[in-house]
């Protein structure tokens, strides 16, 4: 069965629990796509930013990001507002960078999914 032919209630087992993780990640957190694959020992990060392309509307998508800290192209704005609003650690922007956005400062923003020993596995 192809994803195009799910019902739009029903979700694939591997992209629910990608978007149970996104919804773990605490406020003003992040993890990577790979840290997401890593934690569910399963896929890699490939896949993960996949589930959150067709998916991780529902969930905080700003909170999966790449590891280089760098803002989902297209989603910028949107990223940055929800970063604020969450007091997300930020590195600012160099003069030399496109468009002069900051990206998320991944030695203090990324989240290593400690909690989930907390009735998660």
């Amino acid at each position: 069965m192809s994803e195009e032919s799910l019902p739009a209630d029903e979700l694939p087992d591997y992209a629910e629990r990608v978007l149970e993780v996104a919804d773990l990640i605490p406020p003003g957190r992040v993890m990577t796509y790979g840290d997401v694959a890593e934690w569910l020992e399963e896929g890699g990060p490939r896949q993960v930013g996949r589930v959150m392309a067709l998916y991780g509307g529902a969930v905080p998508w700003w909170r999966v990001v790449r590891a280089d800290g760098v803002l989902l192209p297209g989603h910028e704005l949107e990223a940055l507002d929800h970063y604020r609003e969450e007091a997300t650690p930020l590195k600012e922007a160099s003069r030399a960078s496109e468009g002069h956005v900051p990206r998320v400062d991944m030695r203090r923003a990324r989240w290593d999914g400690d909690e989930r020993a907390q009735g998660h596995t």
